[in-house]
């Protein structure tokens, strides 16, 4: 659907001769785009390489909700993770939504962010009693979270239902404009944005990392970031994600029907349902995720998947219209716990990574590339042990 208005100029070029740079960055998604901001404000000299284009991986596949609250529930994560590393999870989730609307209105990006509240509906994971515990343990680690009855969430959202966690602080955008105005304005600010290239081998040197690409040239950096989302490369382990497919569609405009809220909305389940409107009064609805096998298998159940994410919304909400102007398929990263593994990469200490989002794409990119400038300029993030590669 984001792609549906046809490609914009792009500042990408191919690459024509070996170059040297502060930092190499491969992968020109949502991730590559925020790393490359954040550094070039540092100051540091950028190129940027990816072997499609930029936005043509999972970011044009993004439904783009916004949201900080992570696909594992506050009150199971601390059960896993422990109640202190639970809390820092979630608050850096917050606090990264309102950098990545700051960020958006000090660089101008016509992107149509909008803040939205969330609406969590009971579901498998967690019935209405577990929502009412889950609100309490959200309140007394002080995150924008409260349980809401029926009436309220009639009123919010059209759902007849015995209840929901409403919360405050996360957003909406269309998250192929998001990274097309990024990358407009780091190529305007000096970064170098090549593409498609394919970089087929890293070797890393005690001052320097040196990237080869299939064509043979050699790219030597002072640090390089791999923002190549569940395509990582050989060097950059898996261990603890895996690989999902998620389905999606879009109605067509139907802005009479739409709940008055807007809010984000999806559930306490495992797969979830998960929707959202859009500007030009679309219902943005996705779910049945799955573990991923193969592109042509994922692509091949589109039809299916796509009638029983239909079946679902009528019976939440029986009076919009559910026919598909759009429907897609896309991958990416997930982990157990839901939190992302973002830093250094084990082994090779010039080299980060950033991986496993799961349903929190853009926001964890933004926290990546937070923690990803902090440790290029030498400067210690309160959160890089949370999200660190194990070993």
């Amino acid at each position: 659907m984001w792609l549906s208005r046809g490609p914009k100029a792009s500042p990408f070029a191919r690459l024509e001769k070996s170059l040297k740079v502060d930092v190499a960055i491969v992968g020109a998604g949502v991730s590559g785009a925020l790393i490359a901001d954040a550094l070039l404000s540092t100051g540091k000299s950028v190129a940027v390489f990816d072997r499609r284009g930029p936005g043509k991986g999972s970011t044009a596949a993004s439904t783009a909700l916004l949201q900080f609250e992570l696909d594992t529930p506050l009150s199971l994560l601390s059960r896993m993770v422990g109640r202190e590393r639970a809390a820092r999870a979630y608050w850096r989730s917050a606090s990264a939504v309102s950098y990545l609307r700051g960020r958006i209105q000090d660089l101008g990006l016509s992107c149509g962010f909008k803040e939205r509240s969330t609406v969590y509906l009971p579901g498998d994971v967690l019935d209405i009693k577990g929502l009412e515990r889950e609100a309490e343990v959200r309140a007394s680690m002080g995150l924008r979270s409260r349980f809401i009855g029926p009436q309220e969430l009639l009123a919010l959202t059209n759902i007849v239902g015995r209840g929901a966690i409403l919360s405050g602080g996360s957003g909406e955008l269309n998250p192929v404009a998001l990274v097309a105005g990024l990358w407009r304005s780091a190529s305007a600010r000096g970064a170098r944005l090549f593409a498609p290239v394919d970089v087929v081998d890293v070797s890393n040197g005690p001052r320097s990392v040196f990237l080869s690409t299939s064509e043979g040239f050699e790219v030597r950096a002072g640090h390089a970031v791999f923002a190549t989302g569940y395509e990582p490369l050989r060097m950059v382990s898996m261990k603890g994600h895996r690989v999902m497919s998620t389905w999606a569609m879009a109605t067509p405009p139907q802005a009479e029907r739409l709940w008055p809220s807007r809010a984000l909305i999806w559930e306490a389940s495992d797969p979830y349902l998960y929707m959202r409107t859009t500007s030009d009064g679309r219902i943005v609805v996705g779910g049945c995720d799955e573990d991923f096998s193969d592109e042509k298998r994922r692509d091949a159940l589109i039809p299916s998947k796509i009638a029983a994410i239909k079946r679902k919304l009528k019976t939440l909400l029986p009076d919009v219209e559910t026919r598909a102007d759009f429907a897609w398929t896309g991958s990416f990263g997930a982990s157990s716990t839901g939190m992302p593994s973002m830093g250094v990469v084990p082994g090779a200490r010039r080299c980060f990574a950033v991986l496993g989002y799961g349903g929190n794409g853009i926001t964890f990119s933004t926290v990546g590339a937070q923690l990803v400038q902090r440790a290029i300029i030498g400067l210690k993030d309160p959160d890089e042990d949370l999200f660190a590669f194990t070993a």
